[in-house]
């Protein structure tokens, strides 16, 4: 049952990676006007990774003003996120090999 969780956790923050990087990638395709905003896919690949990272990048802005117009919070967030995997990690391997304890 831990190792379910334990993937689970994995596979969420990977993903959240993956969506994180696809809104950057838009981004800079936007900002440098490489792609058309009319674009259906883009404009909806756009949307979808907004409402999925806003939330988690909402308040890592207010904390974070952007440098020179670049919004760092993303960066930040996945820096947190690769973290948060590699302790994870660390902490359900060892409850899983019973190295660890639960604190």
């Amino acid at each position: 049952m831990i190792h379910i969780l334990f993937e689970l956790i994995r596979a969420i923050l990977g993903l959240i990676s993956i969506v994180l990087i696809v809104y950057v990638v838009i981004s800079w395709l936007y900002a440098f006007d490489i792609v058309d905003r009319r674009n259906q896919f883009i404009r909806s690949t756009w949307e979808f990774c907004a409402r999925v990272t806003d939330p988690l990048l909402r308040p890592l802005r207010r904390l974070i003003p952007p440098i020179a117009g670049v919004d760092l919070s993303v960066l930040v967030l996945l820096l947190l996120i690769s973290l948060l995997q590699h302790e994870v990690t660390y902490w359900l391997e060892g409850v899983l090999l019973g190295t660890r304890g639960i604190l």
